[in-house]
């Protein structure tokens, strides 16, 4: 019996002693090599990755000097109006450096210089270029202007309009008639003519000394006949 506890307390003992030397080796791998930042192995590119889901990705908003894939370092000199920064990560080698303004003795406003990515190289005394770099926060939000849109009117069809009936005066005027004289057909003007122009000359009594004429030839050879015939 007292072997075996023993030997239990033993492994209990190995166990715990390989945890606490595992725990030290992540601790140890990761140096931050400043004192502002947290130092984390692996990688992140995105606001969600190291936690602040509901950040929005300011980097655009900071103006900042160095923080190419040339340098080693970033200095933050000044942050749009209306933005808050949340955090800043640094990455470098395998590992990034966080950087929460106002946290860790890290200044809540700009300027925030010499961030850096977590130690490399041997006993991790060397500062890495950077990889990569992004800041999340907030901004502020403007309100929406509000434009007051009239109502629409809808226009009534558009109606004719009438024109009035003259106005009558209290006065009455007779119509005034006038006559138009009688059309004179082509010819002479007492009727007479046929269809040659008026002349003003009236050749009416030529047709009675025709007639008369005629009547007394008539008479005049019934007469000759009557003769004639009584001398026989």
């Amino acid at each position: 019996m007292r072997r075996r506890t023993f030997r239990g307390a033993v492994a209990i003992m190995a166990l715990t002693t390989a945890a606490l030397i595992g725990t030290a080796g992540s601790a140890l791998a990761c140096v931050p090599g400043d004192d502002r930042a947290e130092g984390t192995v692996g990688n992140a590119t995105t606001c969600e990755d190291i936690g602040l889901g509901q950040a929005l990705d300011v980097t655009d908003q900071l103006q900042v000097t160095g923080g190419t894939t040339k340098d080693q370092y970033l200095t933050v000199t000044g942050v749009a109006k209306g933005v808050t920064v949340a955090a800043i990560v640094v990455k470098g080698g395998d590992e990034y450096n966080t950087y929460v303004p106002g946290k860790k003795g890290l200044p809540g406003t700009p300027p925030w210089e010499k961030l850096h990515a977590p130690m490399v190289g041997k006993d991790s005394k060397n500062v890495p270029t950077i990889s990569h770099w992004f800041a999340c926060g907030a901004k502020k939000g403007t309100p929406p202007t509000k434009t007051s849109t009239p109502p629409t009117k809808t226009s009534a069809p558009a109606t004719s309009t009438k024109p009035s009936a003259p106005a009558t005066s209290d006065t009455s005027v007779a119509p005034t008639s006038t006559t138009a004289p009688a059309a004179v057909p082509a010819g002479n003007e007492s009727g007479t003519g046929g269809g040659l122009a008026n002349t003003g000359f009236d050749n009416s009594w030529l047709i009675w000394v025709a007639g008369l004429l005629l009547v007394a030839g008539g008479g005049l050879l019934a007469l000759l006949k009557f003769r004639r015939k009584a001398s026989e």
